[in-house]
């Protein structure tokens, strides 16, 4: 966070992108202009299927375990997603060309870790996701169908013109089209190799996106899968 709450992620995990590709982003495939991008309230989850969490463990996936390793009472030092949601993320990594891969800076999230986010981010409303014990309305971690992940190149992860948790106007995903360079570059690509793979994006965070979620189906229009979650005992 900024502004007083803790940090998480920048400098500790990730590189400004400016600092990585002075002279332009190699090998990777610009996904061109952002489209128009949405954040509708999402339906209830009435059915939800029954499917495991795994650990998110791939050879071109780097787990950083941010709110673990920046002390935060409540986190776990494990990452999980949902086995459907886990095999789509290893489809983008290893869709991206060789030295490029993804860095995952938090995926399953406990009640109790959304809780004290939440009350963390009051001066900023409608960040975080309202820490709900009702079953039909989960916040999308909960689900274990949410991921917060950036590029990394030469297993480097990267800062896109922000970091993780940045809670400045800089954070929205589209905040960078109006300017050329590597920002725009990695957050177009990012995007377009998520969405590929059947991924929506929540608009005020480039690092977020979801899939099976309520959100996720606002956004397709279609009913969402995922209901709460917890890893195996």
């Amino acid at each position: 966070m900024s502004d007083g709450t803790p940090q998480v992620g920048e400098p500790t995990y990730t590189r400004a992108a400016t600092a990585v590709f002075p002279g332009g982003v190699p090998d990777l495939v610009d996904g061109g202009p952002l489209p128009a991008l949405r954040d509708p309230d999402g339906p209830p989850v009435t059915s939800p299927i029954v499917e495991p969490l795994v650990p998110v463990e791939h050879r071109r996936i780097r787990v950083l375990a941010n709110y673990w390793h920046a002390g935060w009472s409540t986190a776990v030092p494990s990452t999980w997603l949902r086995a459907s949601v886990f095999a789509r993320l290893a489809a983008v990594a290893d869709a991206l060309p060789a030295r490029w891969g993804l860095a995952v800076f938090d995926a399953w999230r406990p009640l109790a870790l959304q809780r004290e986010l939440y009350e963390a981010c009051l001066d900023h409303p409608g960040l975080m996701a309202v820490p709900s014990d009702d079953p039909t309305t989960p916040p999308p971690h909960l689900t274990g169908g949410a991921v917060d992940l950036t590029l990394t190149h030469d297993g480097t992860p990267l800062a896109p013109g922000s970091g993780f948790d940045d809670t400045s106007d800089q954070a929205h995903t589209a905040a960078c089209e109006k300017r050329t360079g590597p920002d725009r570059h990695l957050r177009r690509a990012r995007f377009q190799a998520m969405t590929v793979e059947g991924f929506v994006n929540f608009p005020e965070e480039w690092w977020h996106f979801e899939y099976g979620t309520r959100r996720w189906a606002a956004v397709r229009a279609t009913e969402p899968r995922l209901g709460p979650a917890r890893p195996p005992a």
